[in-house]
């Protein structure tokens, strides 16, 4: 039987008669990504073959869409699809810490009972930009495999920042700062914002590597004020989450970045809670879709260090 050699696993396997790679990766018990099951609807199992290119079976018509429609190199192949003759050495390319974890992230944040109840909050907003038409590109299901990798980086931003995800959207993201304390939680929301604007900065190389764009950016909006949270929905559609003009008003901040060519913007609100904490860039005096009037917001660009 041929001999398949996967790095970065550094495995070596005899692959059967007719079996694919991914099928032979999985019997070895490898961690190979294929996210919609081996059918070639997605990318997520591609390889780099490094050696025995010659060894592995033509491309078939269900390879060849994907292959053209991602501008495959003829080194980069799909698991799912390519079997073996003789030794081949191939490298997984889906592969890191995050994506290792992200089947277990969307359900991670736990409701909290509260019904009717007028709380004080920071109210974060964050959008991908352009992201429809970037998704367009992509088969679905690499859109969904890249939409929870993206997630799951967002989340834990604002978990170590005492926010809680309130509600996806799309590709938005709705967050909390002061649901159970309420002392900093400007200032949380804040330094969450700016963590996923750098996270987001170090998973442009993987976007750009894995589907050649490097137009992958958000824009985040946050807003300090009263909110009416409360349980909301009917039988196991139950959820607890906030209404209010404050929530509109965060979400507009957050759309106004589009105009402002920003990624960070606050309302006063929020800069008269962390004034002496935050680094802002340009003030900004704009109307906003759907409210009256024009608004104060402010860029913030970093943080002071302590001193």
């Amino acid at each position: 039987m041929p001999i398949l050699r996967v790095k970065p696993d550094d495995r070596e396997l005899e692959a059967k008669a007719g079996e694919k790679l991914l099928e032979a990766s999985l019997r070895a018990g490898i961690a190979h990504t294929h996210v919609c099951g081996g059918r070639a609807r997605c990318s997520t199992c591609r390889v780099m073959v490094l050696e025995g290119l010659e060894n592995c079976s033509p491309r078939n018509e269900r390879e060849t869409r994907m292959a053209e429609r991602l501008h495959f190199a003829p080194h980069i192949r799909l698991a799912c699809q390519t079997s073996i003759a003789g030794p081949v050495l191939a490298r997984r390319l889906v592969l890191d810490a995050e994506d290792v974890a992200l089947t277990s992230q969307l359900g991670a944040d736990a409701q909290l009972d509260t019904v009717g109840e007028e709380k004080r909050l920071a109210i974060l907003f964050s959008d991908i930009r352009n992201f429809t038409t970037f998704s367009e590109k992509l088969p679905p299901y690499d859109v969904i495999h890249l939409l929870n990798r993206y997630f799951h980086l967002m989340f834990e931003a604002i978990r170590r920042h005492r926010g809680r995800v309130d509600n996806i959207m799309g590709d938005g993201i709705l967050a909390l700062f002061g649901v159970e304390q309420s002392e900093g939680a400007a200032l949380d929301a804040v330094r969450a914002g700016l963590e996923m604007i750098e996270r987001v900065q170090q998973l442009e190389p993987y976007v750009k590597s894995t589907y050649g764009t490097e137009c992958f950016t958000t824009g985040v909006g946050i807003h300090y004020g009263e909110a009416v949270m409360g349980t909301v929905g009917s039988g196991d559609t139950k959820r607890t989450t906030v209404i209010g003009d404050s929530v509109n008003f965060a979400s507009r901040i957050e759309s106004a970045n589009k105009q402002a060519r920003t990624r960070m913007l606050i309302s006063q609100d929020t800069f008269d809670h962390v004034r002496e904490q935050v680094r802002t860039g340009r003030r900004l005096e704009i109307e906003l879709k759907g409210k009256s009037g024009r608004y104060q917001l402010l860029e913030v660009v970093g943080l002071h260090s302590p001193r």
